[in-house]
């Protein structure tokens, strides 16, 4: 007898009980639970793995297209200096900047360190995977690089304000390595 939705199940039922005694029914719940459940718990677990590492690629992607914004708007204002590695030597006068100038210089800083700091909280970990590593050092190398810049050292601790405890002692503590390690301005 069929129904608006396929067979009657009372009528499948009734011949799988026929064809399947008690005994073969009892067997084929055994292979379920003994086959057909750890693969299942394999196949979720692989499509978790999957989903995170998906997930890591994602916000990494992310992070790396607001760097890109950040960096187009360095280009907007080359009258700020920003493109060379290093802003000074040391004891070196740096360039006056206008007020103008000097606001949208802290306004570019302000954006970098949010960005780092969105990138350690959504990146860092203690115990990081060999490819979260991986992804996390290009963050940490663009903050080595304008950690360097004496002039955004001297900004740093005012842009730190507020930010994330973590976050800012990590950074402080790359700025202190850092800081020998600044070298004469040269171009990009």
């Amino acid at each position: 007898m069929r129904t608006g939705f396929g067979y009657d199940w009372v009528m499948i039922t009734t011949l799988l009980g026929s064809v399947l005694d008690h005994d073969s029914w009892e067997i084929a719940s055994f292979v379920v639970t003994v086959v057909g459940l750890p693969f299942g718990i394999a196949v979720f677990l692989y499509q978790q793995s999957r989903e995170r590492r998906n997930e890591e690629a994602e916000i990494y992607q992310r992070l790396s297209s607001e760097y890109t914004m950040f960096m187009r708007m360095v280009l907007e204002n080359p009258d700020l200096g920003l493109l060379h590695k290093r802003s000074l030597v040391a004891g070196e006068t740096p360039r006056e900047l206008s007020p103008e100038q000097a606001e949208r210089k802290a306004a570019l800083f302000n954006v970098l360190v949010a960005l780092f700091e969105r990138s350690y909280i959504l990146v860092y970990e203690d115990r990081m995977s060999r490819e979260t590593a991986r992804l996390w050092q290009s963050w940490e190398d663009y903050m080595r690089e304008w950690t360097r810049r004496e002039d955004f050292r001297a900004a740093l601790p005012e842009l730190l304000n507020g930010e994330d405890q973590d976050f800012a002692v990590h950074i402080s503590r790359i700025a202190r390595e850092e800081s020998g390690r600044a070298t004469p301005s040269a171009p990009r």
